[in-house]
């Protein structure tokens, strides 16, 4: 695998890059930071509690929220922080392309979950993996698998979840795994983007040198209400 960090595009949080406010304002959360009610299921890799890793993005989190700008942003809470392995259904999404090909559209969401929910009976786990950072946002870190094999064994957890969930997100090969800091409620004036870059330059590299490969939790089911807490429902490791 290449050392190679991806470098920050800021320019997709800036001002004068937009004539319209962020898409998910005012159906995810609302101008205050305050999360809406937005259900789902989904698999997930939860940070450990007091380890290494949690303790390196919290202490990356904290810097962004210590910008001046901070409010310009949702932060999820703290116990929110996680990976996703494979994303579930969406109350907000109902779209065949994001859907299980045998659950009606307008299937409740405590009914589609219970419906992915019984077709984990028997799965088998995958091989383990790890992450490393590769990059930071304002939104959040870009992580990808530490090595060639641990690439190999995300994107056959993947396919072996598709295949068991039946349906496959158009974005399925190309998925960006990533731990969610925050959202976007306005955009950043253009001439504090230097200010950020230098931020979050500053933040990654210090998270990279402190968890240069990051082990989470194993994967699990969740169900979620919002963004801000994620019900493991079983463990799948």
């Amino acid at each position: 695998m290449s050392a190679s960090i991806y470098p920050t595009d800021l320019s997709r949080f800036a001002e004068s890059a937009h004539d319209a406010p962020p898409s998910r304002l005012g159906v995810r959360y609302d101008r205050g930071g305050r999360f809406l009610p937005e259900a789902g299921d989904t698999v997930v890799c939860h940070t450990r509690p007091g380890s290494a890793e949690e303790t390196a993005l919290l202490a990356a989190r904290d810097r962004l929220l210590a910008m001046p700008e901070a409010d310009h942003f949702a932060f999820t809470p703290p116990e929110s922080l996680h990976v996703t392995l494979f994303q579930g259904v969406l109350d907000t999404r109902r779209d065949p392309a994001f859907w299980p090909d045998d659950l009606a559209l307008d299937a409740t969401i405590p009914a589609a979950t219970d419906h992915l929910l019984a077709k984990l009976d028997g799965f088998v786990p995958r091989a383990p993996f790890r992450f490393r950072p590769v990059g930071l946002s304002p939104t959040g870190l870009v992580v990808e698998g530490a090595t060639s094999a641990d690439v190999a064994a995300l994107a056959d957890w993947r396919d072996a979840l598709a295949d068991l969930f039946g349906y496959r997100h158009p974005d399925h090969e190309t998925y960006v795994f990533h731990v969610t800091f925050a959202y976007p409620i306005a955009w950043l004036p253009d001439d504090r983007l230097r200010a950020w870059g230098n931020v979050l330059a500053e933040a990654l590299a210090d998270l990279a040198a402190a968890a240069p490969t990051m082990t989470f939790a194993p994967p699990a089911f969740c169900r979620f209400a919002d963004m801000c807490f994620f019900e493991e429902l079983k463990v799948l490791a």
